[in-house]
């Protein structure tokens, strides 16, 4: 018998989806993500802003960074991988699973434009951090009074 953990945001996630199917042919979007489709959890994130970057900051504990995919695209960062699960012993008996396994995926759209080209990211035990500079022509420029 495998005990599995029941999370309401999966339920959420899967009316999301469902939703967005019945609509899908009222929209001009034809593609498809299936990465977004196939995630069962999302993980937590801080999203602060100043005025030359953008720092993500993800809680991603016992993933290796092989684990992690990012792209960005028409100014949407998107990011997912996968937690496997650990195998179950034979002579073991589970009493209780509350880590969440399975696929990930969060995407983000920015409000400004941002440079695409110097975007880094940075992962270290278990934090995946995410500097996005914003491009040069939205940076406040300081104007002098003479």
């Amino acid at each position: 018998m495998t005990i599995t953990r029941w999370n309401p945001v999966n339920d959420l996630m899967n009316l999301q989806r469902e939703m967005n199917r019945v609509f899908s042919g009222f929209t001009p979007k034809p593609t498809r993500d299936e990465d977004y489709e196939s995630a069962v959890w999302s993980p937590t994130v801080d999203i602060v802003e100043d005025s030359d970057v953008y720092t993500l900051t993800f809680d991603l504990p016992g993933l290796k960074k092989e684990d992690i995919k990012m792209n960005f695209a028409d100014n949407t960062l998107k990011i997912s991988g996968e937690r496997k699960a650990v195998e179950e012993s034979k002579e073991a008996t589970c009493h209780r699973v509350e880590r969440v396994y399975g696929k990930f995926y969060r995407s983000f759209n920015f409000p400004t434009m941002v440079n695409a080209d110097k975007i880094s990211a940075n992962y270290k035990d278990g934090v995946l951090t995410i500097a996005v500079p914003k491009a040069e022509e939205v940076k406040p420029k300081q104007i002098t009074i003479s």
